[in-house]
């Protein structure tokens, strides 16, 4: 029977390790939600007790990972660029490769009022965290799917970042607005038949916010075509991709029009991003 805070960690540890090379960070994740103490008290406390309810508690959720379930998931939230954002199936799990789209953005030389665009925010992640590094920014973020829409109005009104319009929009199909000096996505781009899809966390993701027709380049496409008919003059496109397909982005953007084409790597070093500016 488990008592100790020690105890808990070692036993769902050893219940991790053939589905997970985070085995002991995923028992210390779910343990602490249990909980609800900081990581230096699992170290400093070892001996402390669980009650019977947080024993209970922790053994469903250790159960539900075992089977493959997405910590976020379990535990209802994940953490990106340092904010914590609510999370469930309907969309995505922020992942940290996309911060450095974030970074991106932040880099760019936009004026204090810029007016952004998130496409397919899900969560909100990017958009939440664009207006959190600049509050005077205009940002708007869209998801065709409701679900999202609601998932990311409540993550703004927890962050508190009420400037943040969040819409229910197709792409730009509910856009009325011609004049962005940014556009940001994080659209499907993984091909339909990608044999990843049936593994990890992505299992229980869905597909629809993963996959795009046309080797996974049909989003990336349709945004980056249609983006020019929004864009101000001057005004950028930021796209995330998969990591071998910079080089059939960047073509396809030049090919549209669109200067200064380039391709950002993310902290892992790879080819995570690629942008363009509209000419003035």
């Amino acid at each position: 029977m488990l008592k100790t805070l020690a105890e808990a960690l070692e036993w769902a540890s050893s219940q991790f390790v053939e589905i997970s090379d985070t085995a002991k960070l995923d028992a210390e994740v779910i343990l602490l939600h249990v909980i609800h103490k900081p990581r230096s008290y699992l170290y400093t406390w070892p001996e402390e007790r669980l009650t019977a309810d947080q024993v209970n508690d922790f053994k469903k959720m250790v159960a539900q990972r075992a089977i493959g379930t997405p910590i976020a998931h379990i535990v209802g939230e994940r953490e990106f660029w340092s904010l914590s954002f609510m999370v469930n199936p309907t969309t995505l799990i922020p992942r940290p490769d996309t911060e450095i789209l974030v970074e991106t953005a932040l880099n760019l030389p936009l004026a204090t009022n810029a007016k952004v665009l998130d496409l397919g925010t899900g969560t909100g992640a990017i958009a939440l965290s664009l207006a959190f590094e600049r509050s005077t920014w205009k940002v708007t973020a869209v998801d065709k799917v409701i679900e999202a829409v609601a998932l990311a109005k409540a993550n703004r009104d927890n962050l508190k970042l009420s400037q943040v319009e969040v819409l229910q929009s197709d792409w730009f199909d509910a856009i009325e607005q011609y004049d962005f000096n940014l556009i940001v996505s994080n659209p499907p781009y993984i091909d339909e038949d990608d044999e990843h899809l049936s593994q990890g966390d992505v299992r229980f993701e869905p597909q629809s916010a993963l996959t795009a027709g046309e080797q996974g380049y049909a989003d990336l496409f349709h945004i980056a075509s249609a983006a020019r008919d929004y864009l101000a003059p001057g005004g950028y496109l930021l796209l995330e991709h998969g990591f071998e397909q910079a080089l059939t982005v960047r073509k396809k953007m030049i090919e549209l029009g669109y200067e200064s084409v380039a391709t950002v790597r993310d902290f892992g070093s790879n080819d995570r991003c690629t942008l363009g500016r509209w000419p003035r």
